[in-house]
């Protein structure tokens, strides 16, 4: 709706000249605080407004357990239970996420102890990855352009204004990464005591003076696990959107560069239009390698916790 409103100002004479940076940064951003969904005041200084990316998360989290719950006590209540249909592919990914990415990490005793959170962080993350693609609100506002009519501050006009991939957003990341971070501090104590733990974050037996030096990097290094995945994920999830948003300005440049709306639509169909569908179609590969990174990553970390000899 945005892009339509602008190729339509483009049109004008005295229309306002066509800022891509800012119509990209407020369609993958969180939406801003003048728009949220929901206004909460404030406590202890933390807004605790409802925002486009906050929605997003009660959509996938609703989602996802409202069909596996469904799938799963009907698969339970069979007489002779046989995995079919939709079944069959749950199965599928709970047995590929326990026998390929968590047991040859963190080990054949421990790998029903850490399925059940990696196959969460997978499934979670695929799907807030592959509903970032799904144009939800942009067809809301299109109802809403020929159909509702609704106000400039309705509730449908507030759900214009951010981005629908959720995990695009550093603080959604950061919090995922936060699960992981304990969860390897939770590992590690649950397979040597809490404080061999901590003393394994260091190789035994060396000079006392290495150990000024060792114990500052490892203890960065813990730290640094938490913010790679962090910045790996939204950023990826990021740039893909900012790409195809910045292709799709071509149409609205080149409409204002020659004065005529002609000159963009000719830009959208011999370049736009092509090369952003080649991107979502790449993007479909991203969300899938993204979700199973974070994972591995997870069960990798989660198992140097328990494997220090390793």
């Amino acid at each position: 709706m945005a892009f339509q409103e602008h190729a339509a100002g483009a049109a004008g004479a005295t229309a306002e000249k066509f800022d891509a940076g800012r119509t990209i940064i407020e369609h993958v951003s969180n939406s801003p605080l003048e728009h949220p969904l929901i206004h909460v005041p404030s406590v202890a200084g933390i807004d605790f407004s409802v925002t486009k990316h906050v929605l997003m998360l009660w959509i996938v989290a609703a989602l996802v357990g409202a069909v596996v719950t469904a799938v799963v006590r009907r698969y339970l209540k069979q007489d002779r239970p046989i995995p079919s249909g939709f079944m069959n592919a749950l199965e599928a990914i709970v047995e590929y996420v326990r026998d390929v990415i968590v047991q040859p990490n963190v080990g054949r005793k421990w790998a029903n102890t850490w399925t059940p959170l990696v196959l969460t962080l997978f499934i979670f993350i695929l799907c807030a990855n592959a509903m970032g693609l799904v144009p939800i609100f942009e067809v809301v506002g299109v109802l809403d352009h020929w159909v509702l009519h609704t106000g400039p501050d309705s509730f449908a006009k507030r759900l214009l204004h951010g981005g629908t991939t959720a995990t695009a957003n550093f603080n959604v990341t950061a919090a995922l990464a936060t699960i992981t971070f304990f969860a390897i501090i939770v590992a590690g104590t649950k397979a040597h005591g809490f404080v061999k733990h901590w003393k394994n974050l260091v190789p035994h037996g060396l000079a006392p003076l290495l150990y000024i030096i060792l114990v500052p990097i490892e203890l960065l290094g813990l730290l640094v696990r938490p913010f790679a995945l962090t910045m790996r994920l939204a950023a990826n999830m990021t740039g893909g959107h900012i790409a195809i948003l910045a292709i799709l300005s071509f149409v609205f440049m080149f409409a204002e560069l020659f004065g005529h709306a002609i000159a963009g639509i000719g830009v959208g169909l011999a370049v736009s239009v092509p090369l952003a569908v080649g991107i979502s179609a790449l993007e479909i590969i991203v969300i899938l390698v993204q979700a199973y990174v974070f994972s591995l990553l997870t069960a990798v970390f989660i198992g140097m916790a328990i494997h220090v000899h390793h």
